[in-house]
């Protein structure tokens, strides 16, 4: 809505001014929005919303794998020291 009624306007701040009270919201809100649809559009630079939930997924399961390798390295450590406890001396 915005960038369709950004010509009428003198500046994009007074599109979002006044396009932010007739839909129901503030207009930093609207603002917010808008930036992240440049962002979507290529518009501006930064991740798009499909690359930051992108990006979060990876580092859930960076975190995960992290995990599970501490607790492999944790379980090998343990079985090792089971065996050398086993052998006779």
């Amino acid at each position: 809505m915005v960038f369709e009624h950004e010509s009428e306007y003198s500046s994009q701040w007074a599109t979002i001014q006044s396009i932010a009270p007739k839909i129901g919201c503030t207009t930093e809100t609207l603002r917010k929005w808008v930036r992240q649809a440049e962002r979507d559009q290529g518009r501006r630079p930064r991740l798009t919303s499909g690359e930051r939930e992108r990006l979060k997924e990876l580092e859930r399961e960076n975190r995960e794998l992290r995990r599970k390798n501490e607790i492999l390295r944790k379980a090998s450590a343990f079985f090792a020291q089971v065996e050398l406890d086993r052998r006779p001396k």
